[in-house]
């Protein structure tokens, strides 16, 4: 039972950014941004990192929608969301997105665990400031939006296939269509 009221039938974040217009709307275009705006990072793997952080927060809305996103973005390759889930920065990915992926995993639980060392491996295998910048602060916001679906006890789908056409709806409609 979700603490405050939220409209029926309307499952994690989505309830909040329905029932709080005014707030929704910024975090819909925040999101909308870090995942659908200009970066060296496709969606899909945008979409793997937002999926990591919510799965290494046990947020279980968050990491099966976007999760469910990725794998619709990732087509006949979504496997490698269910391996990212699976095994984290071990999963079956190249070296830059392993090394964006570590560093994901290091700001969902404490920012100031990124090193130096941690971004440098990032470089060698590839990655630019902006890549670097952006799989930042899509942990910091997606640990955000984590604590903010736990913290009001939102609903979750009570069949996990329900992923399947939110994630599709999120790769093909974005993050504006909820509170447009």
């Amino acid at each position: 039972m979700p603490h405050v009221a939220l409209p029926a039938g309307q499952f994690g974040i989505v309830g909040p950014l329905v029932q709080f217009p005014a707030t929704g709307r910024v975090l819909s275009e925040l999101a909308e941004t870090l995942l659908r705006g200009p970066s060296p990072l496709t969606p899909a793997e945008r979409e793997m990192i937002a999926a990591h952080v919510s799965h290494g927060n046990e947020c279980q809305f968050c990491a099966g929608s976007h999760a469910a996103a990725a794998r619709a973005l990732l087509g006949a390759h979504a496997s490698i969301m269910d391996g990212v889930l699976a095994n984290g920065a071990g999963g079956p990915v190249d070296a830059r997105m392993r090394a964006l992926l570590t560093i994901a995993g290091k700001v969902r639980v404490d920012g100031r665990s990124v090193t130096a060392e941690d971004v440098d491996a990032a470089r060698a295998a590839g990655a630019d400031d902006q890549a670097i910048h952006d799989t930042v602060l899509i942990a910091a916001a997606f640990s955000m939006f984590n604590r903010y679906v736990d913290g009001l006890s939102t609903t979750i789908p009570p069949d996990p296939a329900m992923y399947r056409p939110m994630g599709e709806q999120l790769a093909t409609r974005g993050y504006l269509a909820t509170v447009a």
